[in-house]
């Protein structure tokens, strides 16, 4: 362990997102956008034209395939040495933090289907501030337990370094 003069360094222990099976209608409708454009292209009835066909499946794509991987893909959760990070937003950024020295309640929630994919729920409280939620875990039990495990180091180093500033120590 470092010193208590010199102040550890923030690590990042985990970078992850929530879990990918919400994607798996927006790639269906992709697939079948894609074999039905391929099908009707130049095969159309006489009033329409391809540059119509082109057009409606390319506001489908944007619409049910690029939009929500966008929304999907702006959500992140960072896990470091001092804090928890969760951050969203497509246009603009929100970001609320949690650190681990003034230690925080763990809650998992799992429903049937998250069992089947090995994701949950974690709920982080603190007591004082709004409960952080980090939704759709994937692998929520090594997550767990890393939470735990930075908690207790980090209540370890504050309790440390509060008894150095007491004693007189360095």
């Amino acid at each position: 362990m470092p010193s208590s003069a010199t102040p550890a360094e923030e690590l990042i222990v985990a970078r992850f997102r929530a879990h990918a099976r919400r994607l798996f209608w927006s790639a269906l409708v992709l697939i079948a956008v894609c074999g039905a454009t391929a099908y009707f292209l130049g095969n159309l009835p006489e009033p329409f034209e391809d540059w119509m066909l082109l057009a409606v499946a390319g506001a489908i794509v944007v619409l049910l395939a690029l939009v929500p991987f966008l929304v999907w893909l702006s959500h992140s959760y960072t896990i470091t040495t001092r804090r928890v990070i969760a951050s969203d937003g497509v246009g603009s950024r929100r970001r609320r933090e949690l650190s681990h020295t003034r230690g925080y309640s763990i809650g998992v929630r799992r429903g049937p289907i998250q069992r089947m994919w090995g994701a949950g729920t974690i709920t982080l409280s603190n007591g004082v501030d709004a409960p952080l939620r980090l939704v759709n875990v994937p692998s929520v039990g090594l997550v767990h337990e890393v939470l735990a495990d930075q908690i207790e180091v980090n209540q370890i180093l504050a309790h440390r370094d509060a008894r150095a500033g007491t004693t007189g120590e360095i």
